[in-house]
Protein backbone atom coordinates (compact mmCIF):
# COMPACT_ATOMS: atom_id res chain seq x y z
CA UNK A 1 0.00 0.00 0.00
CA UNK A 2 1.74 2.98 -0.93
CA UNK A 3 1.52 6.44 0.54
CA UNK A 4 1.45 10.45 0.24
CA UNK A 5 3.30 11.98 -2.48
CA UNK A 6 6.09 14.28 -1.01
CA UNK A 7 4.96 17.96 -1.48
CA UNK A 8 5.12 21.13 0.29
CA UNK A 9 3.86 21.74 3.90
CA UNK A 10 0.99 24.23 4.42
CA UNK A 11 2.27 27.69 4.07
CA UNK A 12 1.28 30.14 6.73
CA UNK A 13 -1.74 32.46 5.27
CA UNK A 14 -1.15 36.24 5.15
CA UNK A 15 -2.20 38.19 8.08
CA UNK A 16 -5.94 39.63 7.92
CA UNK A 17 -6.60 37.37 4.62
CA UNK A 18 -9.70 35.39 5.85
CA UNK A 19 -9.80 32.21 3.91
CA UNK A 20 -12.14 28.92 3.68
CA UNK A 21 -10.20 25.74 4.17
CA UNK A 22 -11.25 22.40 4.20
CA UNK A 23 -8.64 19.93 5.55
CA UNK A 24 -8.47 16.44 4.82
CA UNK A 25 -7.86 15.21 8.56
CA UNK A 26 -7.90 12.06 10.79
CA UNK A 27 -4.89 12.61 12.34
CA UNK A 28 -3.08 14.66 15.35
CA UNK A 29 -1.25 16.62 12.75
CA UNK A 30 -4.57 17.85 10.86
CA UNK A 31 -6.39 18.64 14.67
CA UNK A 32 -3.35 21.09 15.40
CA UNK A 33 -3.32 22.56 11.78
CA UNK A 34 -7.46 22.78 12.48
CA UNK A 35 -6.86 24.47 15.75
CA UNK A 36 -4.32 27.30 14.47
CA UNK A 37 -6.05 28.29 11.79
CA UNK A 38 -9.57 28.96 13.91
CA UNK A 39 -7.54 30.54 16.20
CA UNK A 40 -6.00 32.65 13.05
CA UNK A 41 -9.78 33.80 12.21
CA UNK A 42 -9.96 31.25 9.29
CA UNK A 43 -13.00 29.43 8.51
CA UNK A 44 -11.71 26.00 8.65
CA UNK A 45 -13.75 22.55 7.94
CA UNK A 46 -12.16 19.12 8.75
CA UNK A 47 -13.32 15.92 6.77
CA UNK A 48 -13.09 12.55 8.80
CA UNK A 49 -13.33 9.64 7.09
CA UNK A 50 -15.91 8.22 9.75
CA UNK A 51 -13.52 5.09 10.45
CA UNK A 52 -13.91 5.42 14.40
CA UNK A 53 -17.29 5.69 16.48
CA UNK A 54 -15.92 8.67 18.95
CA UNK A 55 -13.05 10.18 17.06
CA UNK A 56 -11.15 12.70 18.52
CA UNK A 57 -12.74 16.39 17.15
CA UNK A 58 -10.67 19.56 16.08
CA UNK A 59 -11.75 23.09 15.84
CA UNK A 60 -14.15 24.35 13.64
CA UNK A 61 -16.73 22.73 11.30
CA UNK A 62 -16.80 18.63 11.02
CA UNK A 63 -17.47 17.07 7.66
CA UNK A 64 -17.68 13.14 8.43
CA UNK A 65 -17.68 10.70 5.39
CA UNK A 66 -16.32 10.22 1.64
CA UNK A 67 -17.22 12.68 -1.17
CA UNK A 68 -17.55 10.37 -4.10
CA UNK A 69 -14.52 10.19 -5.52
CA UNK A 70 -12.64 13.39 -6.84
CA UNK A 71 -15.48 14.70 -9.17
CA UNK A 72 -17.38 14.54 -5.82
CA UNK A 73 -15.01 16.27 -3.88
CA UNK A 74 -14.25 19.04 -6.81
CA UNK A 75 -18.15 19.77 -6.39
CA UNK A 76 -18.07 20.24 -2.71
CA UNK A 77 -15.20 22.68 -3.08
CA UNK A 78 -16.71 24.17 -5.86
CA UNK A 79 -20.11 24.53 -3.75
CA UNK A 80 -18.76 25.47 -0.71
CA UNK A 81 -16.25 28.23 -2.29
CA UNK A 82 -13.27 26.75 -0.47
CA UNK A 83 -10.57 28.71 -1.29
CA UNK A 84 -7.65 26.24 0.39
CA UNK A 85 -7.40 22.65 0.76
CA UNK A 86 -4.90 20.55 3.00
CA UNK A 87 -4.77 16.88 2.77
CA UNK A 88 -3.61 15.87 6.33
CA UNK A 89 -4.44 12.83 6.08
CA UNK A 90 -2.73 9.21 7.30
CA UNK A 91 0.27 8.47 5.66
CA UNK A 92 -1.26 5.42 4.29
CA UNK A 93 -4.71 6.97 2.79
CA UNK A 94 -3.52 6.72 -0.45
CA UNK A 95 -6.93 7.04 -3.06
CA UNK A 96 -8.34 10.30 -0.38
CA UNK A 97 -5.04 11.83 -1.40
CA UNK A 98 -4.86 11.03 -5.27
CA UNK A 99 -8.64 12.04 -5.63
CA UNK A 100 -7.44 15.59 -3.45
CA UNK A 101 -4.76 16.07 -6.10
CA UNK A 102 -7.28 15.40 -9.14
CA UNK A 103 -9.93 17.65 -7.87
CA UNK A 104 -7.37 20.64 -6.88
CA UNK A 105 -6.37 19.97 -10.76
CA UNK A 106 -10.34 20.55 -11.84
CA UNK A 107 -11.09 23.30 -9.89
CA UNK A 108 -7.41 25.15 -9.97
CA UNK A 109 -7.46 25.81 -5.76
CA UNK A 110 -4.06 25.24 -4.05
CA UNK A 111 -3.73 22.09 -2.80
CA UNK A 112 -1.01 21.52 0.13
CA UNK A 113 -0.23 18.53 1.53
CA UNK A 114 1.34 17.20 5.30
CA UNK A 115 3.42 14.59 5.05
CA UNK A 116 5.01 13.04 8.47
CA UNK A 117 9.05 11.39 8.18
CA UNK A 118 8.47 7.79 8.31
CA UNK A 119 10.28 5.98 10.96
CA UNK A 120 13.89 5.50 10.28
CA UNK A 121 15.22 1.83 11.39
CA UNK A 122 17.07 2.07 14.55
CA UNK A 123 20.05 0.46 16.40
CA UNK A 124 18.17 -3.15 18.42
CA UNK A 125 15.71 -2.89 15.63
CA UNK A 126 14.93 -6.04 13.76
CA UNK A 127 12.86 -5.10 10.95
CA UNK A 128 11.60 -7.03 7.55
CA UNK A 129 10.59 -4.12 5.51
CA UNK A 130 7.51 -4.95 2.74
CA UNK A 131 5.67 -3.07 0.17
CA UNK A 132 2.70 -4.95 0.18
CA UNK A 133 0.15 -6.87 2.69
CA UNK A 134 0.60 -10.32 0.98
CA UNK A 135 4.69 -10.39 1.56
CA UNK A 136 4.07 -9.37 5.07
CA UNK A 137 1.62 -12.07 5.39
CA UNK A 138 4.33 -14.69 3.99
CA UNK A 139 6.99 -13.83 6.17
CA UNK A 140 5.41 -15.05 8.91
CA UNK A 141 6.68 -18.48 9.94
CA UNK A 142 4.62 -21.05 11.27
CA UNK A 143 3.56 -21.17 14.83
CA UNK A 144 4.33 -17.28 15.70
CA UNK A 145 2.30 -15.20 18.01
CA UNK A 146 1.25 -12.00 15.44
CA UNK A 147 0.78 -8.44 16.46
CA UNK A 148 -1.52 -6.82 13.69
CA UNK A 149 -1.53 -3.17 14.45
CA UNK A 150 -2.84 -2.05 10.98
CA UNK A 151 -6.47 -1.29 11.07
CA UNK A 152 -9.29 -3.89 10.41
CA UNK A 153 -8.97 -2.48 6.29
CA UNK A 154 -5.43 -4.31 6.57
CA UNK A 155 -6.16 -7.36 7.98
CA UNK A 156 -7.60 -10.16 4.94
CA UNK A 157 -3.92 -11.01 3.64
CA UNK A 158 -3.70 -12.58 6.64
CA UNK A 159 -6.65 -14.97 6.88
CA UNK A 160 -4.92 -17.84 5.13
CA UNK A 161 -2.12 -18.14 7.46
CA UNK A 162 -4.49 -20.46 9.77
CA UNK A 163 -0.72 -21.77 10.95
CA UNK A 164 -0.27 -19.05 13.47
CA UNK A 165 -2.19 -17.20 16.06
CA UNK A 166 -3.02 -13.40 15.61
CA UNK A 167 -3.50 -10.39 18.36
CA UNK A 168 -5.44 -7.84 16.69
CA UNK A 169 -5.65 -4.08 17.96
CA UNK A 170 -8.94 -2.23 16.73
CA UNK A 171 -9.73 1.30 18.23
CA UNK A 172 -14.09 -0.05 17.87
CA UNK A 173 -15.42 -3.92 17.90
CA UNK A 174 -15.90 -5.11 14.34
CA UNK A 175 -19.54 -5.17 13.00
CA UNK A 176 -19.11 -9.06 12.42
CA UNK A 177 -16.62 -11.80 13.06
CA UNK A 178 -13.36 -11.37 11.53
CA UNK A 179 -12.94 -14.83 10.08
CA UNK A 180 -9.42 -15.64 11.35
CA UNK A 181 -8.89 -19.06 12.55
CA UNK A 182 -6.70 -18.13 15.57
CA UNK A 183 -7.28 -14.98 17.07
CA UNK A 184 -7.91 -12.51 20.14
CA UNK A 185 -8.87 -9.21 19.86
CA UNK A 186 -7.82 -6.20 21.68
CA UNK A 187 -9.76 -2.85 21.76
CA UNK A 188 -8.77 0.74 22.59
CA UNK A 189 -6.35 2.93 20.84
CA UNK A 190 -2.18 2.32 21.34
CA UNK A 191 -0.56 3.59 23.99
CA UNK A 192 1.96 6.33 24.47
CA UNK A 193 4.09 4.27 27.01
CA UNK A 194 6.46 1.76 25.37
CA UNK A 195 6.05 0.02 29.02
CA UNK A 196 2.71 -0.49 28.40
CA UNK A 197 3.08 -1.84 24.47
CA UNK A 198 6.02 -4.18 26.35
CA UNK A 199 3.53 -5.29 28.87
CA UNK A 200 0.54 -6.15 26.52
CA UNK A 201 2.71 -8.06 23.81
CA UNK A 202 4.44 -9.95 26.87
CA UNK A 203 1.33 -11.41 28.30
CA UNK A 204 -0.03 -12.29 24.92
CA UNK A 205 3.40 -14.16 24.14
CA UNK A 206 3.73 -12.24 20.43
CA UNK A 207 6.96 -12.98 18.85
CA UNK A 208 6.08 -10.73 15.26
CA UNK A 209 4.89 -7.57 15.05
CA UNK A 210 3.06 -6.10 11.61
CA UNK A 211 2.90 -2.03 11.19
CA UNK A 212 2.94 0.34 8.69
CA UNK A 213 5.84 2.75 8.51
CA UNK A 214 3.11 5.98 9.81
CA UNK A 215 5.53 8.30 11.45
CA UNK A 216 4.91 10.57 13.69
CA UNK A 217 4.94 9.81 17.69
CA UNK A 218 1.24 8.38 18.30
CA UNK A 219 2.62 4.83 17.24
CA UNK A 220 6.14 4.73 17.66
CA UNK A 221 5.90 3.38 20.98
CA UNK A 222 5.05 -0.22 19.60
CA UNK A 223 7.97 -0.11 17.63
CA UNK A 224 10.44 0.85 20.58
CA UNK A 225 8.38 -1.75 22.83
CA UNK A 226 9.28 -4.29 19.85
CA UNK A 227 12.83 -3.21 20.04
CA UNK A 228 13.42 -3.73 24.00
CA UNK A 229 11.90 -6.85 23.73
CA UNK A 230 13.66 -8.39 20.55
CA UNK A 231 10.76 -9.05 18.35
CA UNK A 232 11.22 -8.94 14.98
CA UNK A 233 9.18 -6.28 13.05
CA UNK A 234 7.50 -6.70 9.66
CA UNK A 235 7.63 -2.97 8.65
CA UNK A 236 5.00 -2.29 5.67
CA UNK A 237 6.56 0.57 4.01
CA UNK A 238 5.47 3.42 1.55
CA UNK A 239 6.21 3.04 -1.66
Amino acid sequence: MPGKLPTDTPQEPRTGDRQRILILGGTAEARELAGKLVADGHEVTTSLAGRTADPVLPAGEIRIGGFGGAEGLAAYLRENAVSRIIDATHPFARRISENAIRAAAETGIVLEQVVRPRWQKQPGDRWRQVTTLEQAAGLLPSGATVFLALGRQYLDAFLPRVDCRFIIRMVDPPERPLGFFDHALVLGKPASDPAREADLMTAHGITHLVARNSGGPAGYAKIIAARELGLQVIMLERE
